[in-house]
């Protein structure tokens, strides 16, 4: 099931850019909820498409022995244009949503007996997404 926010104040928005300095927000650096977790190393763009991946690949390693926890949610909207169109005429549609990441939040945590299996599936999860992560744990 993808994800998107039930009610927004405005249909579409600007997607902005991602800064080029790292932001010092001790909250999002360290684990809250979680024994392993999945960092991210570089800033990038997550899709909700993107996240469901993970989280299914996630849950089909770790089924019932551990306890998954997302710390994103896509919030903003992307538009495009529909092939072979003009420019011009206005804005696009809403395409899909998306999360920005920066270096050093913390995408998902797992609380899991077995480390190794928790490694297992963060690893896995890692293919998934369009940036760099590193595998953290306390």
């Amino acid at each position: 099931m993808l994800k998107f926010p039930k009610k927004t104040k405005y249909k579409k928005q600007h997607k902005g850019s991602l800064p080029n300095f790292i932001i010092n927000d001790v909250s999002s650096n360290v684990l809250n909820y979680g024994s392993i977790g999945l960092k991210a190393a570089e800033y990038g763009f997550i899709n909700s498409r993107q996240l469901e991946a993970v989280r299914q690949c996630i849950s089909k390693i770790i089924k019932k022995s551990g306890l998954l926890r997302m710390n994103v949610f896509p919030h903003t909207p992307v538009s495009k244009k529909p092939l072979e169109v003009r420019m011009g005429k206005g804005k696009g549609n809403v395409d899909h949503w998306v999360f920005k990441v920066r270096p050093g939040f913390v995408i998902c945590e797992i609380e899991t007996s077995s480390s190794i299996l928790g490694r297992k599936a963060l690893r896995l999860a890692q293919n998934r997404l369009p940036f760099k992560t590193v595998i953290i744990s306390e």
